[in-house]
């Protein structure tokens, strides 16, 4: 009997595919919403490393061209009213406030100073909300999928013990294969869940590094407007 029970052991594969071939349902749909977390992760945390790199140049080229003393009006001409740049964005949301502020007689209209201050704060507040898109998804994925990989391993390990009971039989070699299936749910969940954290760490501090360069480039975009509106 042990000899039989050994050589049938020698004979199931124990590759990724054939453990999962062999799981049940239940641990089968376990494994296949992990390995779609972990897509959709990775999806994300490309794409946004693409669009962050993207928004650090955009910022520092329309940087040098702000700072090149140019005049603003002038600037703000070139690039438009709705611009593609998120930094340009948040000075076209200034400039066009500061614009309407003027009244007819070259005077400007009471408050302007506070109102181009909220209409940059809302630019800056949109871009943020599209740069920040995704995370939540990161951080679900890394606090959730290890204990979705327990449950399916937890299924596992009490279909080995049924299994055990059924046939009677505590030979390593009959519940080896139930046991693999479940830790590989397990494995699957840290899979996704260590990259997930990760760059949910590395991502959010990029993000509010460009945000605080936008708020920092408001502030002193307001600064000098505020000099133009006390001359």
């Amino acid at each position: 009997m042990e000899a039989e029970t050994l050589a049938l052991a020698q004979d199931i594969e124990f590759t990724m595919w054939a453990l999962f071939m062999r799981a049940t349902l239940t641990v089968k749909l376990v494994m296949i919403v992990l390995i779609l977390a972990s897509f959709w992760s990775w999806a994300i945390i490309f794409q946004k490393l693409i669009d962050y790199r993207k928004a650090r140049r955009e910022s520092a080229r329309f940087d040098r061209a702000f700072w090149s003393g140019e005049p603003l009006d002038q600037l703000f001409e070139q690039i438009g009213p709705d611009p593609k740049g998120q930094s340009e964005k948040v000075f076209a949301a200034g400039m066009i406030e500061w614009r309407r502020s003027h009244r007819a007689d070259g005077r400007f209209i009471a408050g302007a100073q506070a109102r181009i201050d909220r209409s940059m704060d809302v630019a800056i507040a949109k871009q943020a909300e599209g740069l920040q898109s995704g995370l939540p998804v990161l951080a679900t994925v890394g606090s959730t999928a290890p204990f979705v990989g327990l449950f399916g391993t937890v299924i596992g390990i009490m279909n080995s013990f049924i299994e055990i009971a059924q046939q009677q039989n505590t030979n390593l070699a009959v519940v080896a294969p139930g046991i693999a299936e479940a830790l590989l749910a397990t494995g699957l969940g840290l899979l996704a869940a260590i990259p997930a954290v990760i760059f949910y760490n590395k991502l959010s501090a990029d993000s509010d590094r460009i945000i605080a360069g936008y708020e920092a480039f408001a502030d002193e975009f307001s600064t000098i407007l505020s000099r133009q509106l006390d001359s």
